[in-house]
């Protein structure tokens, strides 16, 4: 008698890849992501990887992991726990434990499940799943290596690069349970293998194996189904924030007419937008991988004066660097697009884990008065359109713009439909033929009404001129230290920076407009707020979001927003720096607080908990 596969259809699941550094689990992930992706669902990507090169193998400190959430409808965050978990080794187990449902389904590898794998992962007994309370989950234990070694003989590799093949495998499990067919992920493979004919053969036989092994233990587990989203009609991609960011940024130059370049420093996690865009010299971009830092901003200050849309990507670290140097392109009145892809910190902290504690130092992190304009973006995707403005606010006001995402939207990654630039709005320098005064040209004239310094790019004939870090004469654009010309020059820089609020959206309220209780997320924190507010409105709440992508200035109508709810919570991933900046732009305001510091995402689980008891209090 046959016995027929027990399906769930689902409207969303979590899978979870995890393993030691070098077992392949990012890759993995990667092409289940891209799978999900081309068959029409919604998915957000979550990689998290040690900040070692390689830690001891079989370590519970080398465990790295990538969760994917995919559904068949709009998906916000990586998801909180997994349906599905692939542990390639004790470790990767135990490091993951917490993380499952109940009657989730966990593949492993039994060949890495020895007594000695065992004690390296620090269990006290041969019985990892009742030691860990895992008792209700669906077990899938497969002598994995010993098939993908065996099932590779054929191409004569060595059992090392044979059994770099294992993920592959497990992908194939894990796109049967799924339903997923193998020709787009065998597509991938190729593409990524072209050089090496037998390595691509030799994954694409494993990744069979994997797929044919799911039909034969068919009864053993349930399946799921989830369906297509139903989206827009339109070319879509898969698309990480590193990726998105470095688009944006291209989209920006070409919209402004100028030519994009970025002079950089590697710094994990922002040295992939380095990477990319030094792959884009068809599109007439200029990279520089500096020495250092400051050299690398210092680059792109000279790009700038030259009449090229300039940039400079960094993280934390970096930043702290680069101050003197943003200094140097506020007194100058420089376009200067300075990206900050932050980290856990102080020092070099857990390089490889997220936190939004950057935001004082992007603020005010320079000496003296030194304002900049600060956006963050809000999921992966958003990184291509807040790169899109920082260029477009860099040009038109003359000033440096810190555009802040962080490790969690610069690795993960989401359904990207890719957009029309015709819809995005004109980017328009304020060159010096603009200049119509009666006066003579001076460098640092500028624009009366946005106080905008007009842009002479060198080489103009009859515009040759000097500008620098010394202080100005407001009129004469030559050297001074006469008091009240600072005073005043201080105050036009001032200025300057707040008028961009005349030409950024008004803050916008998602959720319930009578709400009883005000959500306030910025940058990456969005989805998890939104979830949150979403499951809260299930639960019969009157909840609202406002999420925040202009920091510096605010949207003019903030004060008028946040004033109208009797509760308001600000979430933030550091010690509350954006509550406090708020509070001290509008009077009488005094939110509710949610921090937490862990290098990890939020829970939404948490969240709503916290959010409900202070709806109650």
């Amino acid at each position: 008698m046959t016995t027929q596969t027990k399906v769930k259809t689902l409207e969303h699941v979590v899978i979870r890849f995890s393993g030691d550094s070098g077992d392949g689990m990012q890759l993995t992930g990667t092409i289940f992501s891209n799978l999900s992706a081309i068959l029409g669902n919604d998915i957000s990507t979550f990689p998290d990887y040690p900040a070692e090169v390689r830690a001891p193998q079989g370590s519970l400190s080398g465990i790295s992991g990538f969760q994917v959430h995919l559904g068949s409808k709009k998906i916000h965050t990586p998801g909180d726990k997994a349906n599905v978990l692939v542990a390639m080794n004790p470790a990767a187990l135990k490091v993951n434990a917490k993380r499952l449902y109940p009657d989730s389904i966990v593949i492993i590898d039994t060949d890495s499940f020895t007594q000695k794998d065992l004690e390296k992962a620090q269990f006290a007994t041969d019985e990892p799943f009742k030691e860990l309370g895992l008792t209700t989950v669906q077990v899938v234990a497969a002598p994995i290596s010993t098939m993908v070694r065996d099932g590779l003989s054929e191409f004569g590799l060595d059992v090392k690069s044979a059994l770099r093949c294992k993920n592959m495998f497990t992908l194939g499990l894990v796109c049967w349970l799924f339903d997923r067919p193998l020709d787009n992920a065998m597509h991938l493979l190729q593409n990524k293998f072209a050089k090496k004919p037998t390595i691509a053969q030799a994954n694409i036989k494993a990744l069979t194996d994997g797929y044919n092994y799911g039909h034969n233990i068919h009864a053993a587990v349930s399946t799921y189904r989830i369906e297509p989203t139903k989206i827009p009609a339109g070319h879509y991609t898969d698309v990480n924030g590193n990726a998105a960011t470095t688009y944006g940024l291209i989209a920006a130059a070409e919209k402004a007419g100028l030519r994009l370049f970025l002079g950089s420093y590697p710094i994990t996690p922002a040295t992939d937008i380095l990477q990319d865009l030094s792959k884009r010299k068809d599109l007439g971009v200029i990279t520089i991988q500096a020495e250092d830092e400051i050299a690398g901003i210092c680059t792109a200050i000279g790009a700038s004066f030259a009449g090229c849309l300039a940039a400079t990507s960094t993280s934390g670290p970096g930043l702290a660097l680069k101050s003197e140097a943003i200094g140097l392109a506020v007194i100058a009145e420089l376009p200067l697009v300075v990206i900050d892809v932050q980290r856990s910190g102080p020092s070099t902290g857990m390089p490889t884990k997220s936190e939004q504690t950057d935001l004082m130092q992007a603020l005010y992190g320079r000496n003296g008065e030194s304002p900049v304009v600060v956006l963050a973006a809000s999921t992966p995707t958003d990184c291509f359109d807040m790169a899109y403005w920082a260029g477009k606010l860099a040009i038109e006001h003359m000033t440096p713009v810190i555009l802040l995402t962080d490790a969690f939207l610069a690795n993960g990654a989401a359904a990207w439909r890719i957009p029309d630039l015709n819809d995005y709005p004109a980017i328009q320098p304020n060159y010096v033929s603009r200049y119509t005064d009666d006066a003579p040209w001076k460098p640092y004239r500028r624009d009366e009404q946005t106080l905008v310094r007009y842009w002479a790019i060198p080489g103009t004939e009859g515009f040759a001129h000097r500008i620098g870090g010394l202080e100005k004469d407001y009129e004469t654009s030559t050297i001074s230290t006469e008091p009240a010309n600072h005073q005043k020059m201080v105050a036009t820089r001032q200025a300057k920076v707040d008028k961009v609020a005349d030409f950024i959206p008004n803050l916008e309220i998602i959720g319930d407009e009578d709400a009883d209780l005000l959500l306030v997320s910025w940058g990456g924190t969005y989805g998890h707020l939104y979830e949150t507010m979403e499951i809260m409105q299930q639960n019969g709440k009157k909840v609202a979001l406002a999420n925040f992508r202009f920091i510096n200035p605010l949207p003019k109508n903030t004060a008028d927003v946040l004033r109208k709810y009797k509760k308001v919570v600000v979430a933030e991933q550091n010690s509350g720096q954006f509550a406090n900046y708020l509070r001290s732009k509008i009077d009488d305001f005094n939110p509710y607080k949610f921090n937490r510091i862990k290098g990890q995402p939020f829970t939404v689980t948490r969240l709503v908990e916290e959010f409900t008891k202070i709806l109650e209090d």
